[in-house]
């Protein structure tokens, strides 16, 4: 009897061991068929993923973007998923220019029509006195850095600006003051003199902390850290959509823009890949940038500034138009240092 309750004993947890490799079997696939729903589905352009917002159910977007955003974005750094827009071009890249292909021109409203140039040497700010901040600003991250990133240094009045705010006309506002050209990637690269240059208020725009400090600083951080060293020297302008001629910085005048957008371009070889992003002022903690992809040409409509002035039509043209559905691919050694920068 007690041999024939051993057997039975055996049996049930054999029975048990089986039914729960079953289980995680089953759970596993159902598990990877949800991560890849959820990555062809945040890889759709974002109008589309507005209108399946508005016309699916919660339970159906609210999970498949909970996974597909963090796993997409994986995915994308290791170039397994999503497109860029890259074309070929006959020249090779400027090397230790400021400017890719020419700096922004204004082509109407609502860009501000008294854009004073100021060249700081390795970033140059496009200075509106009437909005008290930038329009734009472009500036180049090169490959190497060389530089120790050490203490910042104060904000201050740029005595060369009439126009310049002080530092203190942002305090208690509820917004940050923004960096246009960055800290990190402008010490890094150039050392102590040029990141005081970061530091003067000609060089600051009005942001809410949940961009500034969010999503705006993810973009910062993988232009520094991971694509110049994947793709070489990356070129930038960031800049603002300006805001109701009513909305101020309390009683500084400054105002206070409705959006931003950075435009990134890489060259390797002869390949030219760029994109857009269009990042609301009320956007909110912890979003993913790739949701906020646009068209250069979309872009160009919405800020009154021409980008990438320079570039033959033949390549301006089809490069400006189309929109990729990614942001860059990294090096294998740096996608578990994007991962844990997501998870902070």
């Amino acid at each position: 009897m007690a041999a024939r309750r051993k057997v039975k004993s055996k049996k049930k947890k054999g029975a048990g061991r089986i039914r729960a490799l079953r289980l995680s079997i089953v759970s596993a696939v159902l598990l990877a068929l949800w991560c890849a729903a959820g990555t062809w589905y945040v890889h759709h352009p974002p109008k589309w993923l507005q209108r399946k917002r508005e016309s699916w159910p919660l339970f159906v977007t609210a999970p498949l973007e909970a996974v597909g955003n963090p796993v997409g974005d994986i995915t994308d750094a290791l170039g397994l998923t999503g497109h860029d827009a890259v074309y070929e071009y006959d020249e090779l890249a400027p090397s230790g220019e400021v400017a890719f292909a020419g700096l922004p021109k204004r082509t109407g409203s609502p860009a501000p029509d008294d854009i004073t140039v100021l060249d700081r040497g390795e970033f140059i700010v496009g200075w509106s006195a009437r909005l008290k901040h930038p329009a734009w600003v472009a500036y180049h991250v090169p490959q190497e850095a060389p530089h120790f990133v050490g203490n910042r240094p104060p904000f201050s009045k740029d005595r060369s600006v009439p126009s310049s705010p002080l530092s203190s006309a942002y305090d208690k506002s509820g917004y940050d003051r923004g960096h246009m050209a960055p800290n990190f990637a402008i010490a890094s690269r150039f050392g102590e003199s040029m990141q005081k240059q970061t530091f003067l208020m000609t060089n600051i725009s009005p942001q809410t902390p949940a961009l500034n400090r969010g999503v705006w600083k993810d973009v910062e951080h993988r232009i520094a850290n991971y694509w110049a060293g994947r793709w070489g020297e990356i070129w930038v302008i960031v800049g603002c959509i300006p805001g109701n001629d009513n909305l101020k910085l309390g009683a500084s005048g400054i105002d206070i823009p409705k959006a931003y957008f950075q435009v990134v371009v890489a060259q390797e070889g002869y390949n030219v890949r760029a994109f857009a992003l269009l990042f609301p002022q009320n956007v909110s903690w912890h979003e993913w940038p790739t949701r906020y992809l646009i068209t250069i040409d979309e872009l160009e409509e919405l800020s009154g500034l021409d980008f990438l002035p320079d570039l033959p039509e033949f390549i301006q043209s089809p490069l400006e138009a189309e929109l990729p559905t990614r942001l860059w691919p990294v090096r294998f050694s740096d996608v578990f240092s994007q991962i844990l920068s997501n998870c902070k």
